[in-house]
């Protein structure tokens, strides 16, 4: 029997900020854009009792919580832990899953000849997490993925919930048929019209009718309530793309109101993919207009580049071919297509794709550039270093929404 965990770390933006502020323990702590248009990126457990949730606008969680205390989010603190939980359990198997910065799924049926039953494993890691990070993480033991992860959401916060192999299905039964995977609202709504409101009623329905009703999906969640998930954990797969993008507090109108946002854009979106040690060769600008409208434009570099200046170069060719005849409410940059082998050597010629003759010098010159620009703002922060043209923006024009490298292949929820 496979055995497969879930791991959750529990309202992880607001506990992060309340680990390193003891004096915002056991308040509700709310993370978030903080504007009138902002949303909630997480809330904790405190502020999840007057009804606060993620995703919810920040007026409606002032509403609901008035006590509550809102802060921005610090995404390059929340990485750093992220990482620091992740590194704690690859010590227990290879076979894991990253949904998020929070979450993954770890395959660990072949690690208990080493580190002992599912169950003790999971124990294990949670106690790691907790005295390594001081963090909680929720789990949930499984033969699954689907059930691993119903598990730990049942178990929040700090919970363990095992399910013994062979067990799933009887497990599944009394609970409600909206904790399937892929049964949102409507889907639930459809059907409760059919009689069916428990995983187990789904679980006996003639699979012929759920599939004239629902096609393809209803023998999927068939097969689901049923505890039929052979989807295995994929470990580690490479990123599809690395963006930054910005609602901004005040809609924008024209290429010189954008043209800041947009550098600011690139840089930020360069200094991740240095990071991450990976360099990209198309370029997307996504453009949000008031009336939420939106396109894209997308330009394809004749060799990646991990440097702000190339990327914000495309970009603004971009802008230009957008047709800004509207005000903007939100601007986007990502760079994708990795590039898997070595490091392209020489640079872009400023004026064309062909190498200038001093490439490799001006490369190396750039790369040096770079890394000191890295250096700097490892140590003192994302504010402490920016091209000069962004040195007199108003702190407090944008509300940041930093899109982490995507995944794919989940077939979950992250």
């Amino acid at each position: 029997m496979r055995a497969i965990l879930h791991l959750d770390l529990d309202a992880f933006f607001a506990s992060v900020e309340q680990l390193d502020d003891p004096g915002l323990r056991g308040r509700p702590v709310i993370v978030g854009g903080t504007s009138g248009r902002g949303v909630v990126c997480a809330a904790s457990y405190e502020a999840r009792r007057s009804g606060v949730r993620s995703a919810m606008p920040t007026v409606e969680a002032r509403r609901r919580c008035p006590d509550g205390v809102f802060l921005p989010p610090r995404f390059e603190r929340y990485g750093e832990l992220s990482r620091a939980v992740f590194g704690i359990y690859r010590r227990y198997t290879p076979l894991v899953e990253p949904l998020s910065l929070d979450e993954a799924f770890l395959d660990v049926t072949r690690s208990r000849a080493l580190h002992g039953e599912p169950g003790h494993i999971a124990r294990k890691v949670k106690d790691e997490v907790r005295d390594g990070t001081g963090l909680t993480v929720s789990a949930g033991v499984a033969d699954c993925k689907m059930a691993a992860k119903i598990a730990s959401d049942l178990g929040k916060p700090d919970g363990l919930v095992a399910v013994p192999p062979g067990t799933t299905a009887a497990f599944l039964e009394p609970l409600p048929v909206s904790r399937l995977w892929g049964v949102g609202k409507v889907t639930e709504q459809a059907l409760r019209a059919l009689g069916i409101t428990t995983i187990g009623q789904l679980a006996r329905f003639p699979e012929q009718v759920l599939v004239e009703r629902f096609g393809s999906q209803g023998a999927h969640m068939r097969a689901l309530s049923r505890g039929d998930d052979p989807r295995p954990v994929v470990p580690d797969e490479e990123a599809h793309s690395v963006g930054a993008e910005d609602t901004f507090e005040r809609d924008q109108l024209g290429e010189a109101a954008l043209l800041p946002q947009l550098l600011d854009q690139s840089v930020r979106v360069a200094r991740r993919l240095r990071e991450a040690g990976l360099r990209g060769r198309v370029v997307t600008l996504k453009v949000k207009f008031a009336d939420f409208e939106q396109l894209t434009r997308r330009s394809t570099l004749p060799r990646p580049t991990d440097d702000g200046g190339e990327i914000y170069r495309y970009i603004r060719e971009d802008l230009a071919r957008a047709g800004l005849d509207r005000p903007v409410r939100l601007t986007g940059v990502t760079v994708s297509g990795f590039d898997a082998g070595e490091a392209p050597k020489g640079q872009l010629g400023l004026f064309g794709a062909t190498p200038e003759p001093a490439a490799s010098e001006g490369q190396g010159k750039r790369e040096a550039l770079n890394a000191a620009l890295d250096a700097l703002v490892g140590r003192f922060g994302e504010g402490a270093v920016k091209p000069a043209t962004l040195a007199e923006r108003e702190p407090e024009t944008l509300r940041a929404r930093i899109r982490w490298p995507t995944r794919g292949g989940k077939g979950g929820p992250g």
